[in-house]
């Protein structure tokens, strides 16, 4: 395989073909010539078959599985050929193309690209293309290879200019969809069908993913506020709804201090702040004064053991 770069276009790559059919002809032919110069002691007898040889392996062609042969005769298109062996008019005859119809992938890519929000990005993309019609792939446009790498270029160019973009990073499906259609109505006189085409990467400039990053750090901030207010809400309809039960019922209210000093004072060394006005309104004086000599007396314990 062979690869001859051009400069600023892609790579053009051939491959030598070998033609099994064309070569054993010409062995035939200059061998009769060879072994008639020999038995006549004419060395043109030789000469003759080299010449007829040379002008008869130019009939024989081979075309593979998946390609289609254009074939010229003087210059003016005769038809396809193709695939398997055949047979073309030595010199009068050419074979212009050979038309590869299998899928073909394309990588293409648009560089500092403004969106319809004027913000630069890089996009990176794949086609995925077949020729259908390999006469007008040869006929209706000079390298169709390199003409469908060139519209897919400007056809994503085209889509980006057009959108936004929140639009480009949240619907790749739909640009997806759009650039394909876009790309198919361009290349289609051209005999070739779009595929699919894949968008791999969307590159934007590091500045601007700090500031989004810093943006949906700050949603969620808030979002988390929001989410602590209702709670606060939640929490003070219940509050209010307790404190009618505990007006109506100084018993439970009396029982929930009870609960509320053995939470606190549970641990060793706890330490609680109680208002004088919860002392007053919930009868807690003598409650507290049992509890800190109950913790009073644990503590004298805990040391004398210690």
């Amino acid at each position: 395989m062979i690869t001859v770069p051009v400069t600023g276009k892609p790579q053009v790559t051939w491959t030598p073909r070998i033609n099994v059919v064309a070569v054993l002809l010409f062995v035939i032919v200059a061998g009769l010539g060879l072994a008639k110069a020999i038995l006549s002691d004419n060395p043109f007898w030789f000469l003759g078959g080299a010449l007829l040889a040379g002008v008869l392996s130019m009939s024989p062609r081979i075309a593979k599985q998946w390609e289609k042969s254009v074939v010229l005769r003087l210059g003016k298109f005769v038809g396809l050929r193709g695939p398997g062996l055949f047979w073309v008019v030595p010199l009068i005859d050419s074979v212009s193309s050979w038309i590869d119809q299998r899928v073909i992938t394309t990588s293409f890519a648009a560089e500092q690209t403004l969106t319809s929000d004027t913000v630069p990005v890089n996009v990176d993309a794949v086609l995925f293309w077949m020729v259908y019609d390999a006469e007008k792939a040869a006929l209706e446009v000079q390298e169709y290879k390199e003409a469908v790498s060139w519209a897919a270029q400007t056809a994503l160019r085209d889509i980006i200019g057009r959108t936004g973009l929140t639009d480009l990073l949240r619907g790749r499906e739909r640009i997806e969809e759009q650039l394909q259609d876009l790309i198919d109505q361009r290349c289609n006189p051209w005999g070739v069908s779009v595929q699919s085409v894949e968008m791999r990467d969307v590159i934007i400039p590091d500045a601007l993913q700090d500031a989004m990053s810093r943006e949906a750090q700050a949603s969620r901030e808030k979002q988390a506020r929001i989410i602590l207010g209702q709670a606060e809400v939640e929490i003070a309809k219940l509050f209010k709804e307790a404190s009618v039960s505990y007006h109506e019922n100084p018993t439970a209210l009396h029982l929930r201090a009870m609960n509320m000093l053995y939470e606190g004072l549970k641990e060793k060394g706890a330490l609680m702040l109680v208002p004088s006005s919860a002392v007053e309104s919930m009868g807690m004086g003598g409650l507290l004064g049992a509890a800190a000599l109950r913790q009073e007396k644990l503590t004298r314990t805990n040391g004398n053991v210690e």
